[in-house]
């Protein structure tokens, strides 16, 4: 069986990476809707110049592929996933794949009617290989059990190539919906926890008084019946850095603990993807940026047998609902 996708929406960049591992795992793109000409347009015709676009979202939908990846803008993605899902498709969406609660109640009964996938694609974890090497090393018992994360996901402003929309609350979702939905993520999994508790959320506009809808710093406290989480966002990336993040994560084990710089390591080695692992018996840092991206193939395995190998759907739920329950927790203080 030869699995097709489609894109719907090129209004983040994420999108480029959406095709570009897709079509890797063995499913071609058959073309693209997005509405006008955002930003990313340019970019993704130079990636993928073979790709038709279609006139009209109609077209998109009536193409036949059997995956849609939605990357528009935050606010408009879940009505295009349950377009998409109405017709037949899975669907793969950028984080977040909803900005409220009600859309997501919607998309979970969207699920429930047409038994389609819906699958958040956390980039943060599913396009890192040095989290795919931390996830065998973790699952392998390396460090022990794991019984608390601490992530921090800084990001550049690049003021100068943002739309509109993103410094419009109400398109963007948040700072804890939008960016902290990785961090949320990565704390549920690593873990083994299917849910948790918010024990504290905050966002702040400490920089830019002259967007005063946008979230330029955010923080959430979590606790399960398995471990703890501190996650910490922001758009404070210095122009210095020669790269869009200084993304860490921090597994804490009872046996030691895995730290991953994965984008830069600042004073060290040069590239991307640098693991750090000590425990009982070892005490190094590795390079594991030949760790793969087993994500995507999993997900066209899932699509065509109708398992859960890329991550659960319970799972994508509880991401979603933790972080707009703790943008809503943060706004309403």
């Amino acid at each position: 069986m030869t699995l097709t996708c489609v894109a719907l929406g090129l209004d983040h960049r994420h999108i480029y990476g959406m095709t570009e591992n897709m079509e890797k795992a063995g499913v071609p793109c058959l073309g693209y809707w997005t509405q006008g000409a955002p930003e990313t347009l340019d970019g993704y015709q130079k990636r993928f110049p073979d790709l038709p676009r279609f006139a009209t979202l109609e077209q998109a939908l009536s193409c036949g592929a059997d995956l849609a990846l939605v990357s528009a803008i935050p606010a408009d993605r879940a009505d295009l996933t349950i377009k998409a899902m109405q017709r037949g498709m899975d669907v793969m969406s950028d984080k977040p794949g909803c900005t409220t609660l009600d859309q997501l109640a919607l998309i979970r009964e969207c699920v429930a009617q047409t038994g389609r996938i819906w699958s958040a694609n956390f980039s943060e974890r599913f396009e890192v290989p040095a989290v795919t090497r931390a996830d065998e090393l973790a699952a392998a018992g390396a460090i022990g059990r794991v019984v608390q994360t601490v992530g921090l996901g800084p990001h550049r402003l690049n003021r100068a190539t943002r739309p509109d929309w993103f410094f419009e609350r109400a398109q963007f979702g948040g700072i804890l919906t939008d960016i902290a939905s990785h961090q949320i993520d990565q704390f549920l999994h690593f873990t083994g926890s299917n849910t948790a508790e918010i024990t504290n959320a905050f966002v702040a506009n400490y920089a830019n008084s002259k967007d005063p809808q946008l979230q330029d710093f955010g923080e959430i406290s979590l606790r399960s019946d398995q471990g703890t989480g501190y996650i910490r966002v922001d758009w404070f990336t210095p122009d210095a850095l020669p790269t869009w993040s200084d993304g860490r994560l921090t597994i804490l084990g009872t046996e030691g603990y895995i730290e991953l710089r994965k984008y830069t390591d600042v004073g060290g080695a040069d590239g991307t993807d640098h693991l750090i692992l000590v425990n009982q018996d070892r005490c190094e840092k590795i390079n594991v940026s030949d760790a793969g991206l087993p994500y995507f193939t999993h997900l066209a395995h899932d699509i065509e047998h109708r398992t859960e190998t890329a991550m659960t759907q319970a799972h994508c739920f509880a991401v979603m609902e933790l972080a707009l329950r703790a943008q809503e927790m943060a706004e309403a203080q």
